[in-house]
């Protein structure tokens, strides 16, 4: 199914490969909640999902230095001892990677969590072995580093931007992808949506693992032909 002149996949964790909306989302009312702050809507905090949560909090708490590093404290608090594990793989995302894997494509997460749960999520994966690197942001980052992980990527694995294709649901992998010159699939079934994948510059979108699967496969054959 895989063949041509793609020989690196990156992926995005939440909202790719994993649905992590209840222990993320839970870790952030946890955190809101103790600090006595009102919760934003469900449907709000679900576009926390991604960006850094030194990004998110002020939307609920204002530019407070202290308090937003109270609630990174308390959000990790309840994500350390239980949320990490509150995730579902995405039906049909194991196939994919197996798939890929025995095809002979190099592997690996980019990821906006934080270094300190990434592996072990990555870990935990049924298919987590098959990944041969996991690029995470460093714990005290305030911004997304999508761009700076992936060029690291693209320099250990030695594999040229043009045989590269990074796989996300929200702008963020989209814009890092862009940056690197790298190409660019967006997937709906995350935290994103086609509108803003689209506007971001996904070179393609996929509405299934299975449709990604063939989007990866029909992109390696591009890059082929275009050689």
């Amino acid at each position: 199914m895989f063949s041509g002149e793609t020989k690196l996949v990156l992926f995005d964790l939440d909202g790719t490969l994993i649905d992590s909306e209840v222990g993320i989302v839970a870790s952030i009312e946890y955190a809101l909640t103790e600090l006595g702050a009102p919760l934003p809507p469900r449907e709000e905090l679900r576009k926390w999902i991604g960006p850094p949560l030194r990004a998110t909090f002020p939307f609920a708490l204002g530019d407070d230095t202290e308090t937003i590093e109270r609630a990174v404290a308390l959000y990790r608090e309840r994500f350390t001892e239980i949320g990490w594990r509150e995730y579902v793989v995405y039906a049909g995302i194991a196939e994919t990677i197996d798939t890929l894997a025995r095809s002979g494509v190099k592997l690996a997460v980019v990821t906006s969590k934080v270094d300190l749960y990434a592996g072990k999520i990555v870990a935990s994966l049924p298919f987590g072995a098959h990944f041969a690197s996991v690029y995470a942001a460093a714990a005290g980052s305030a911004h997304s580093e999508k761009a700076t992980l992936i060029a690291r990527a693209l320099g250990d694995f030695g594999v040229d931007a043009r045989d590269t294709v990074m796989v996300g649901d929200r702008h963020f992998d989209i814009d890092g992808a862009l940056a690197n010159r790298v190409h660019a699939l967006g997937v709906t079934w995350g935290f994103g949506g086609r509108e803003e994948l689209a506007a971001a510059g996904a070179h393609a979108i996929a509405e299934s693992p299975r449709e990604l699967a063939s989007l990866l496969s029909g992109c390696a054959r591009a890059r082929a032909v275009s050689r």
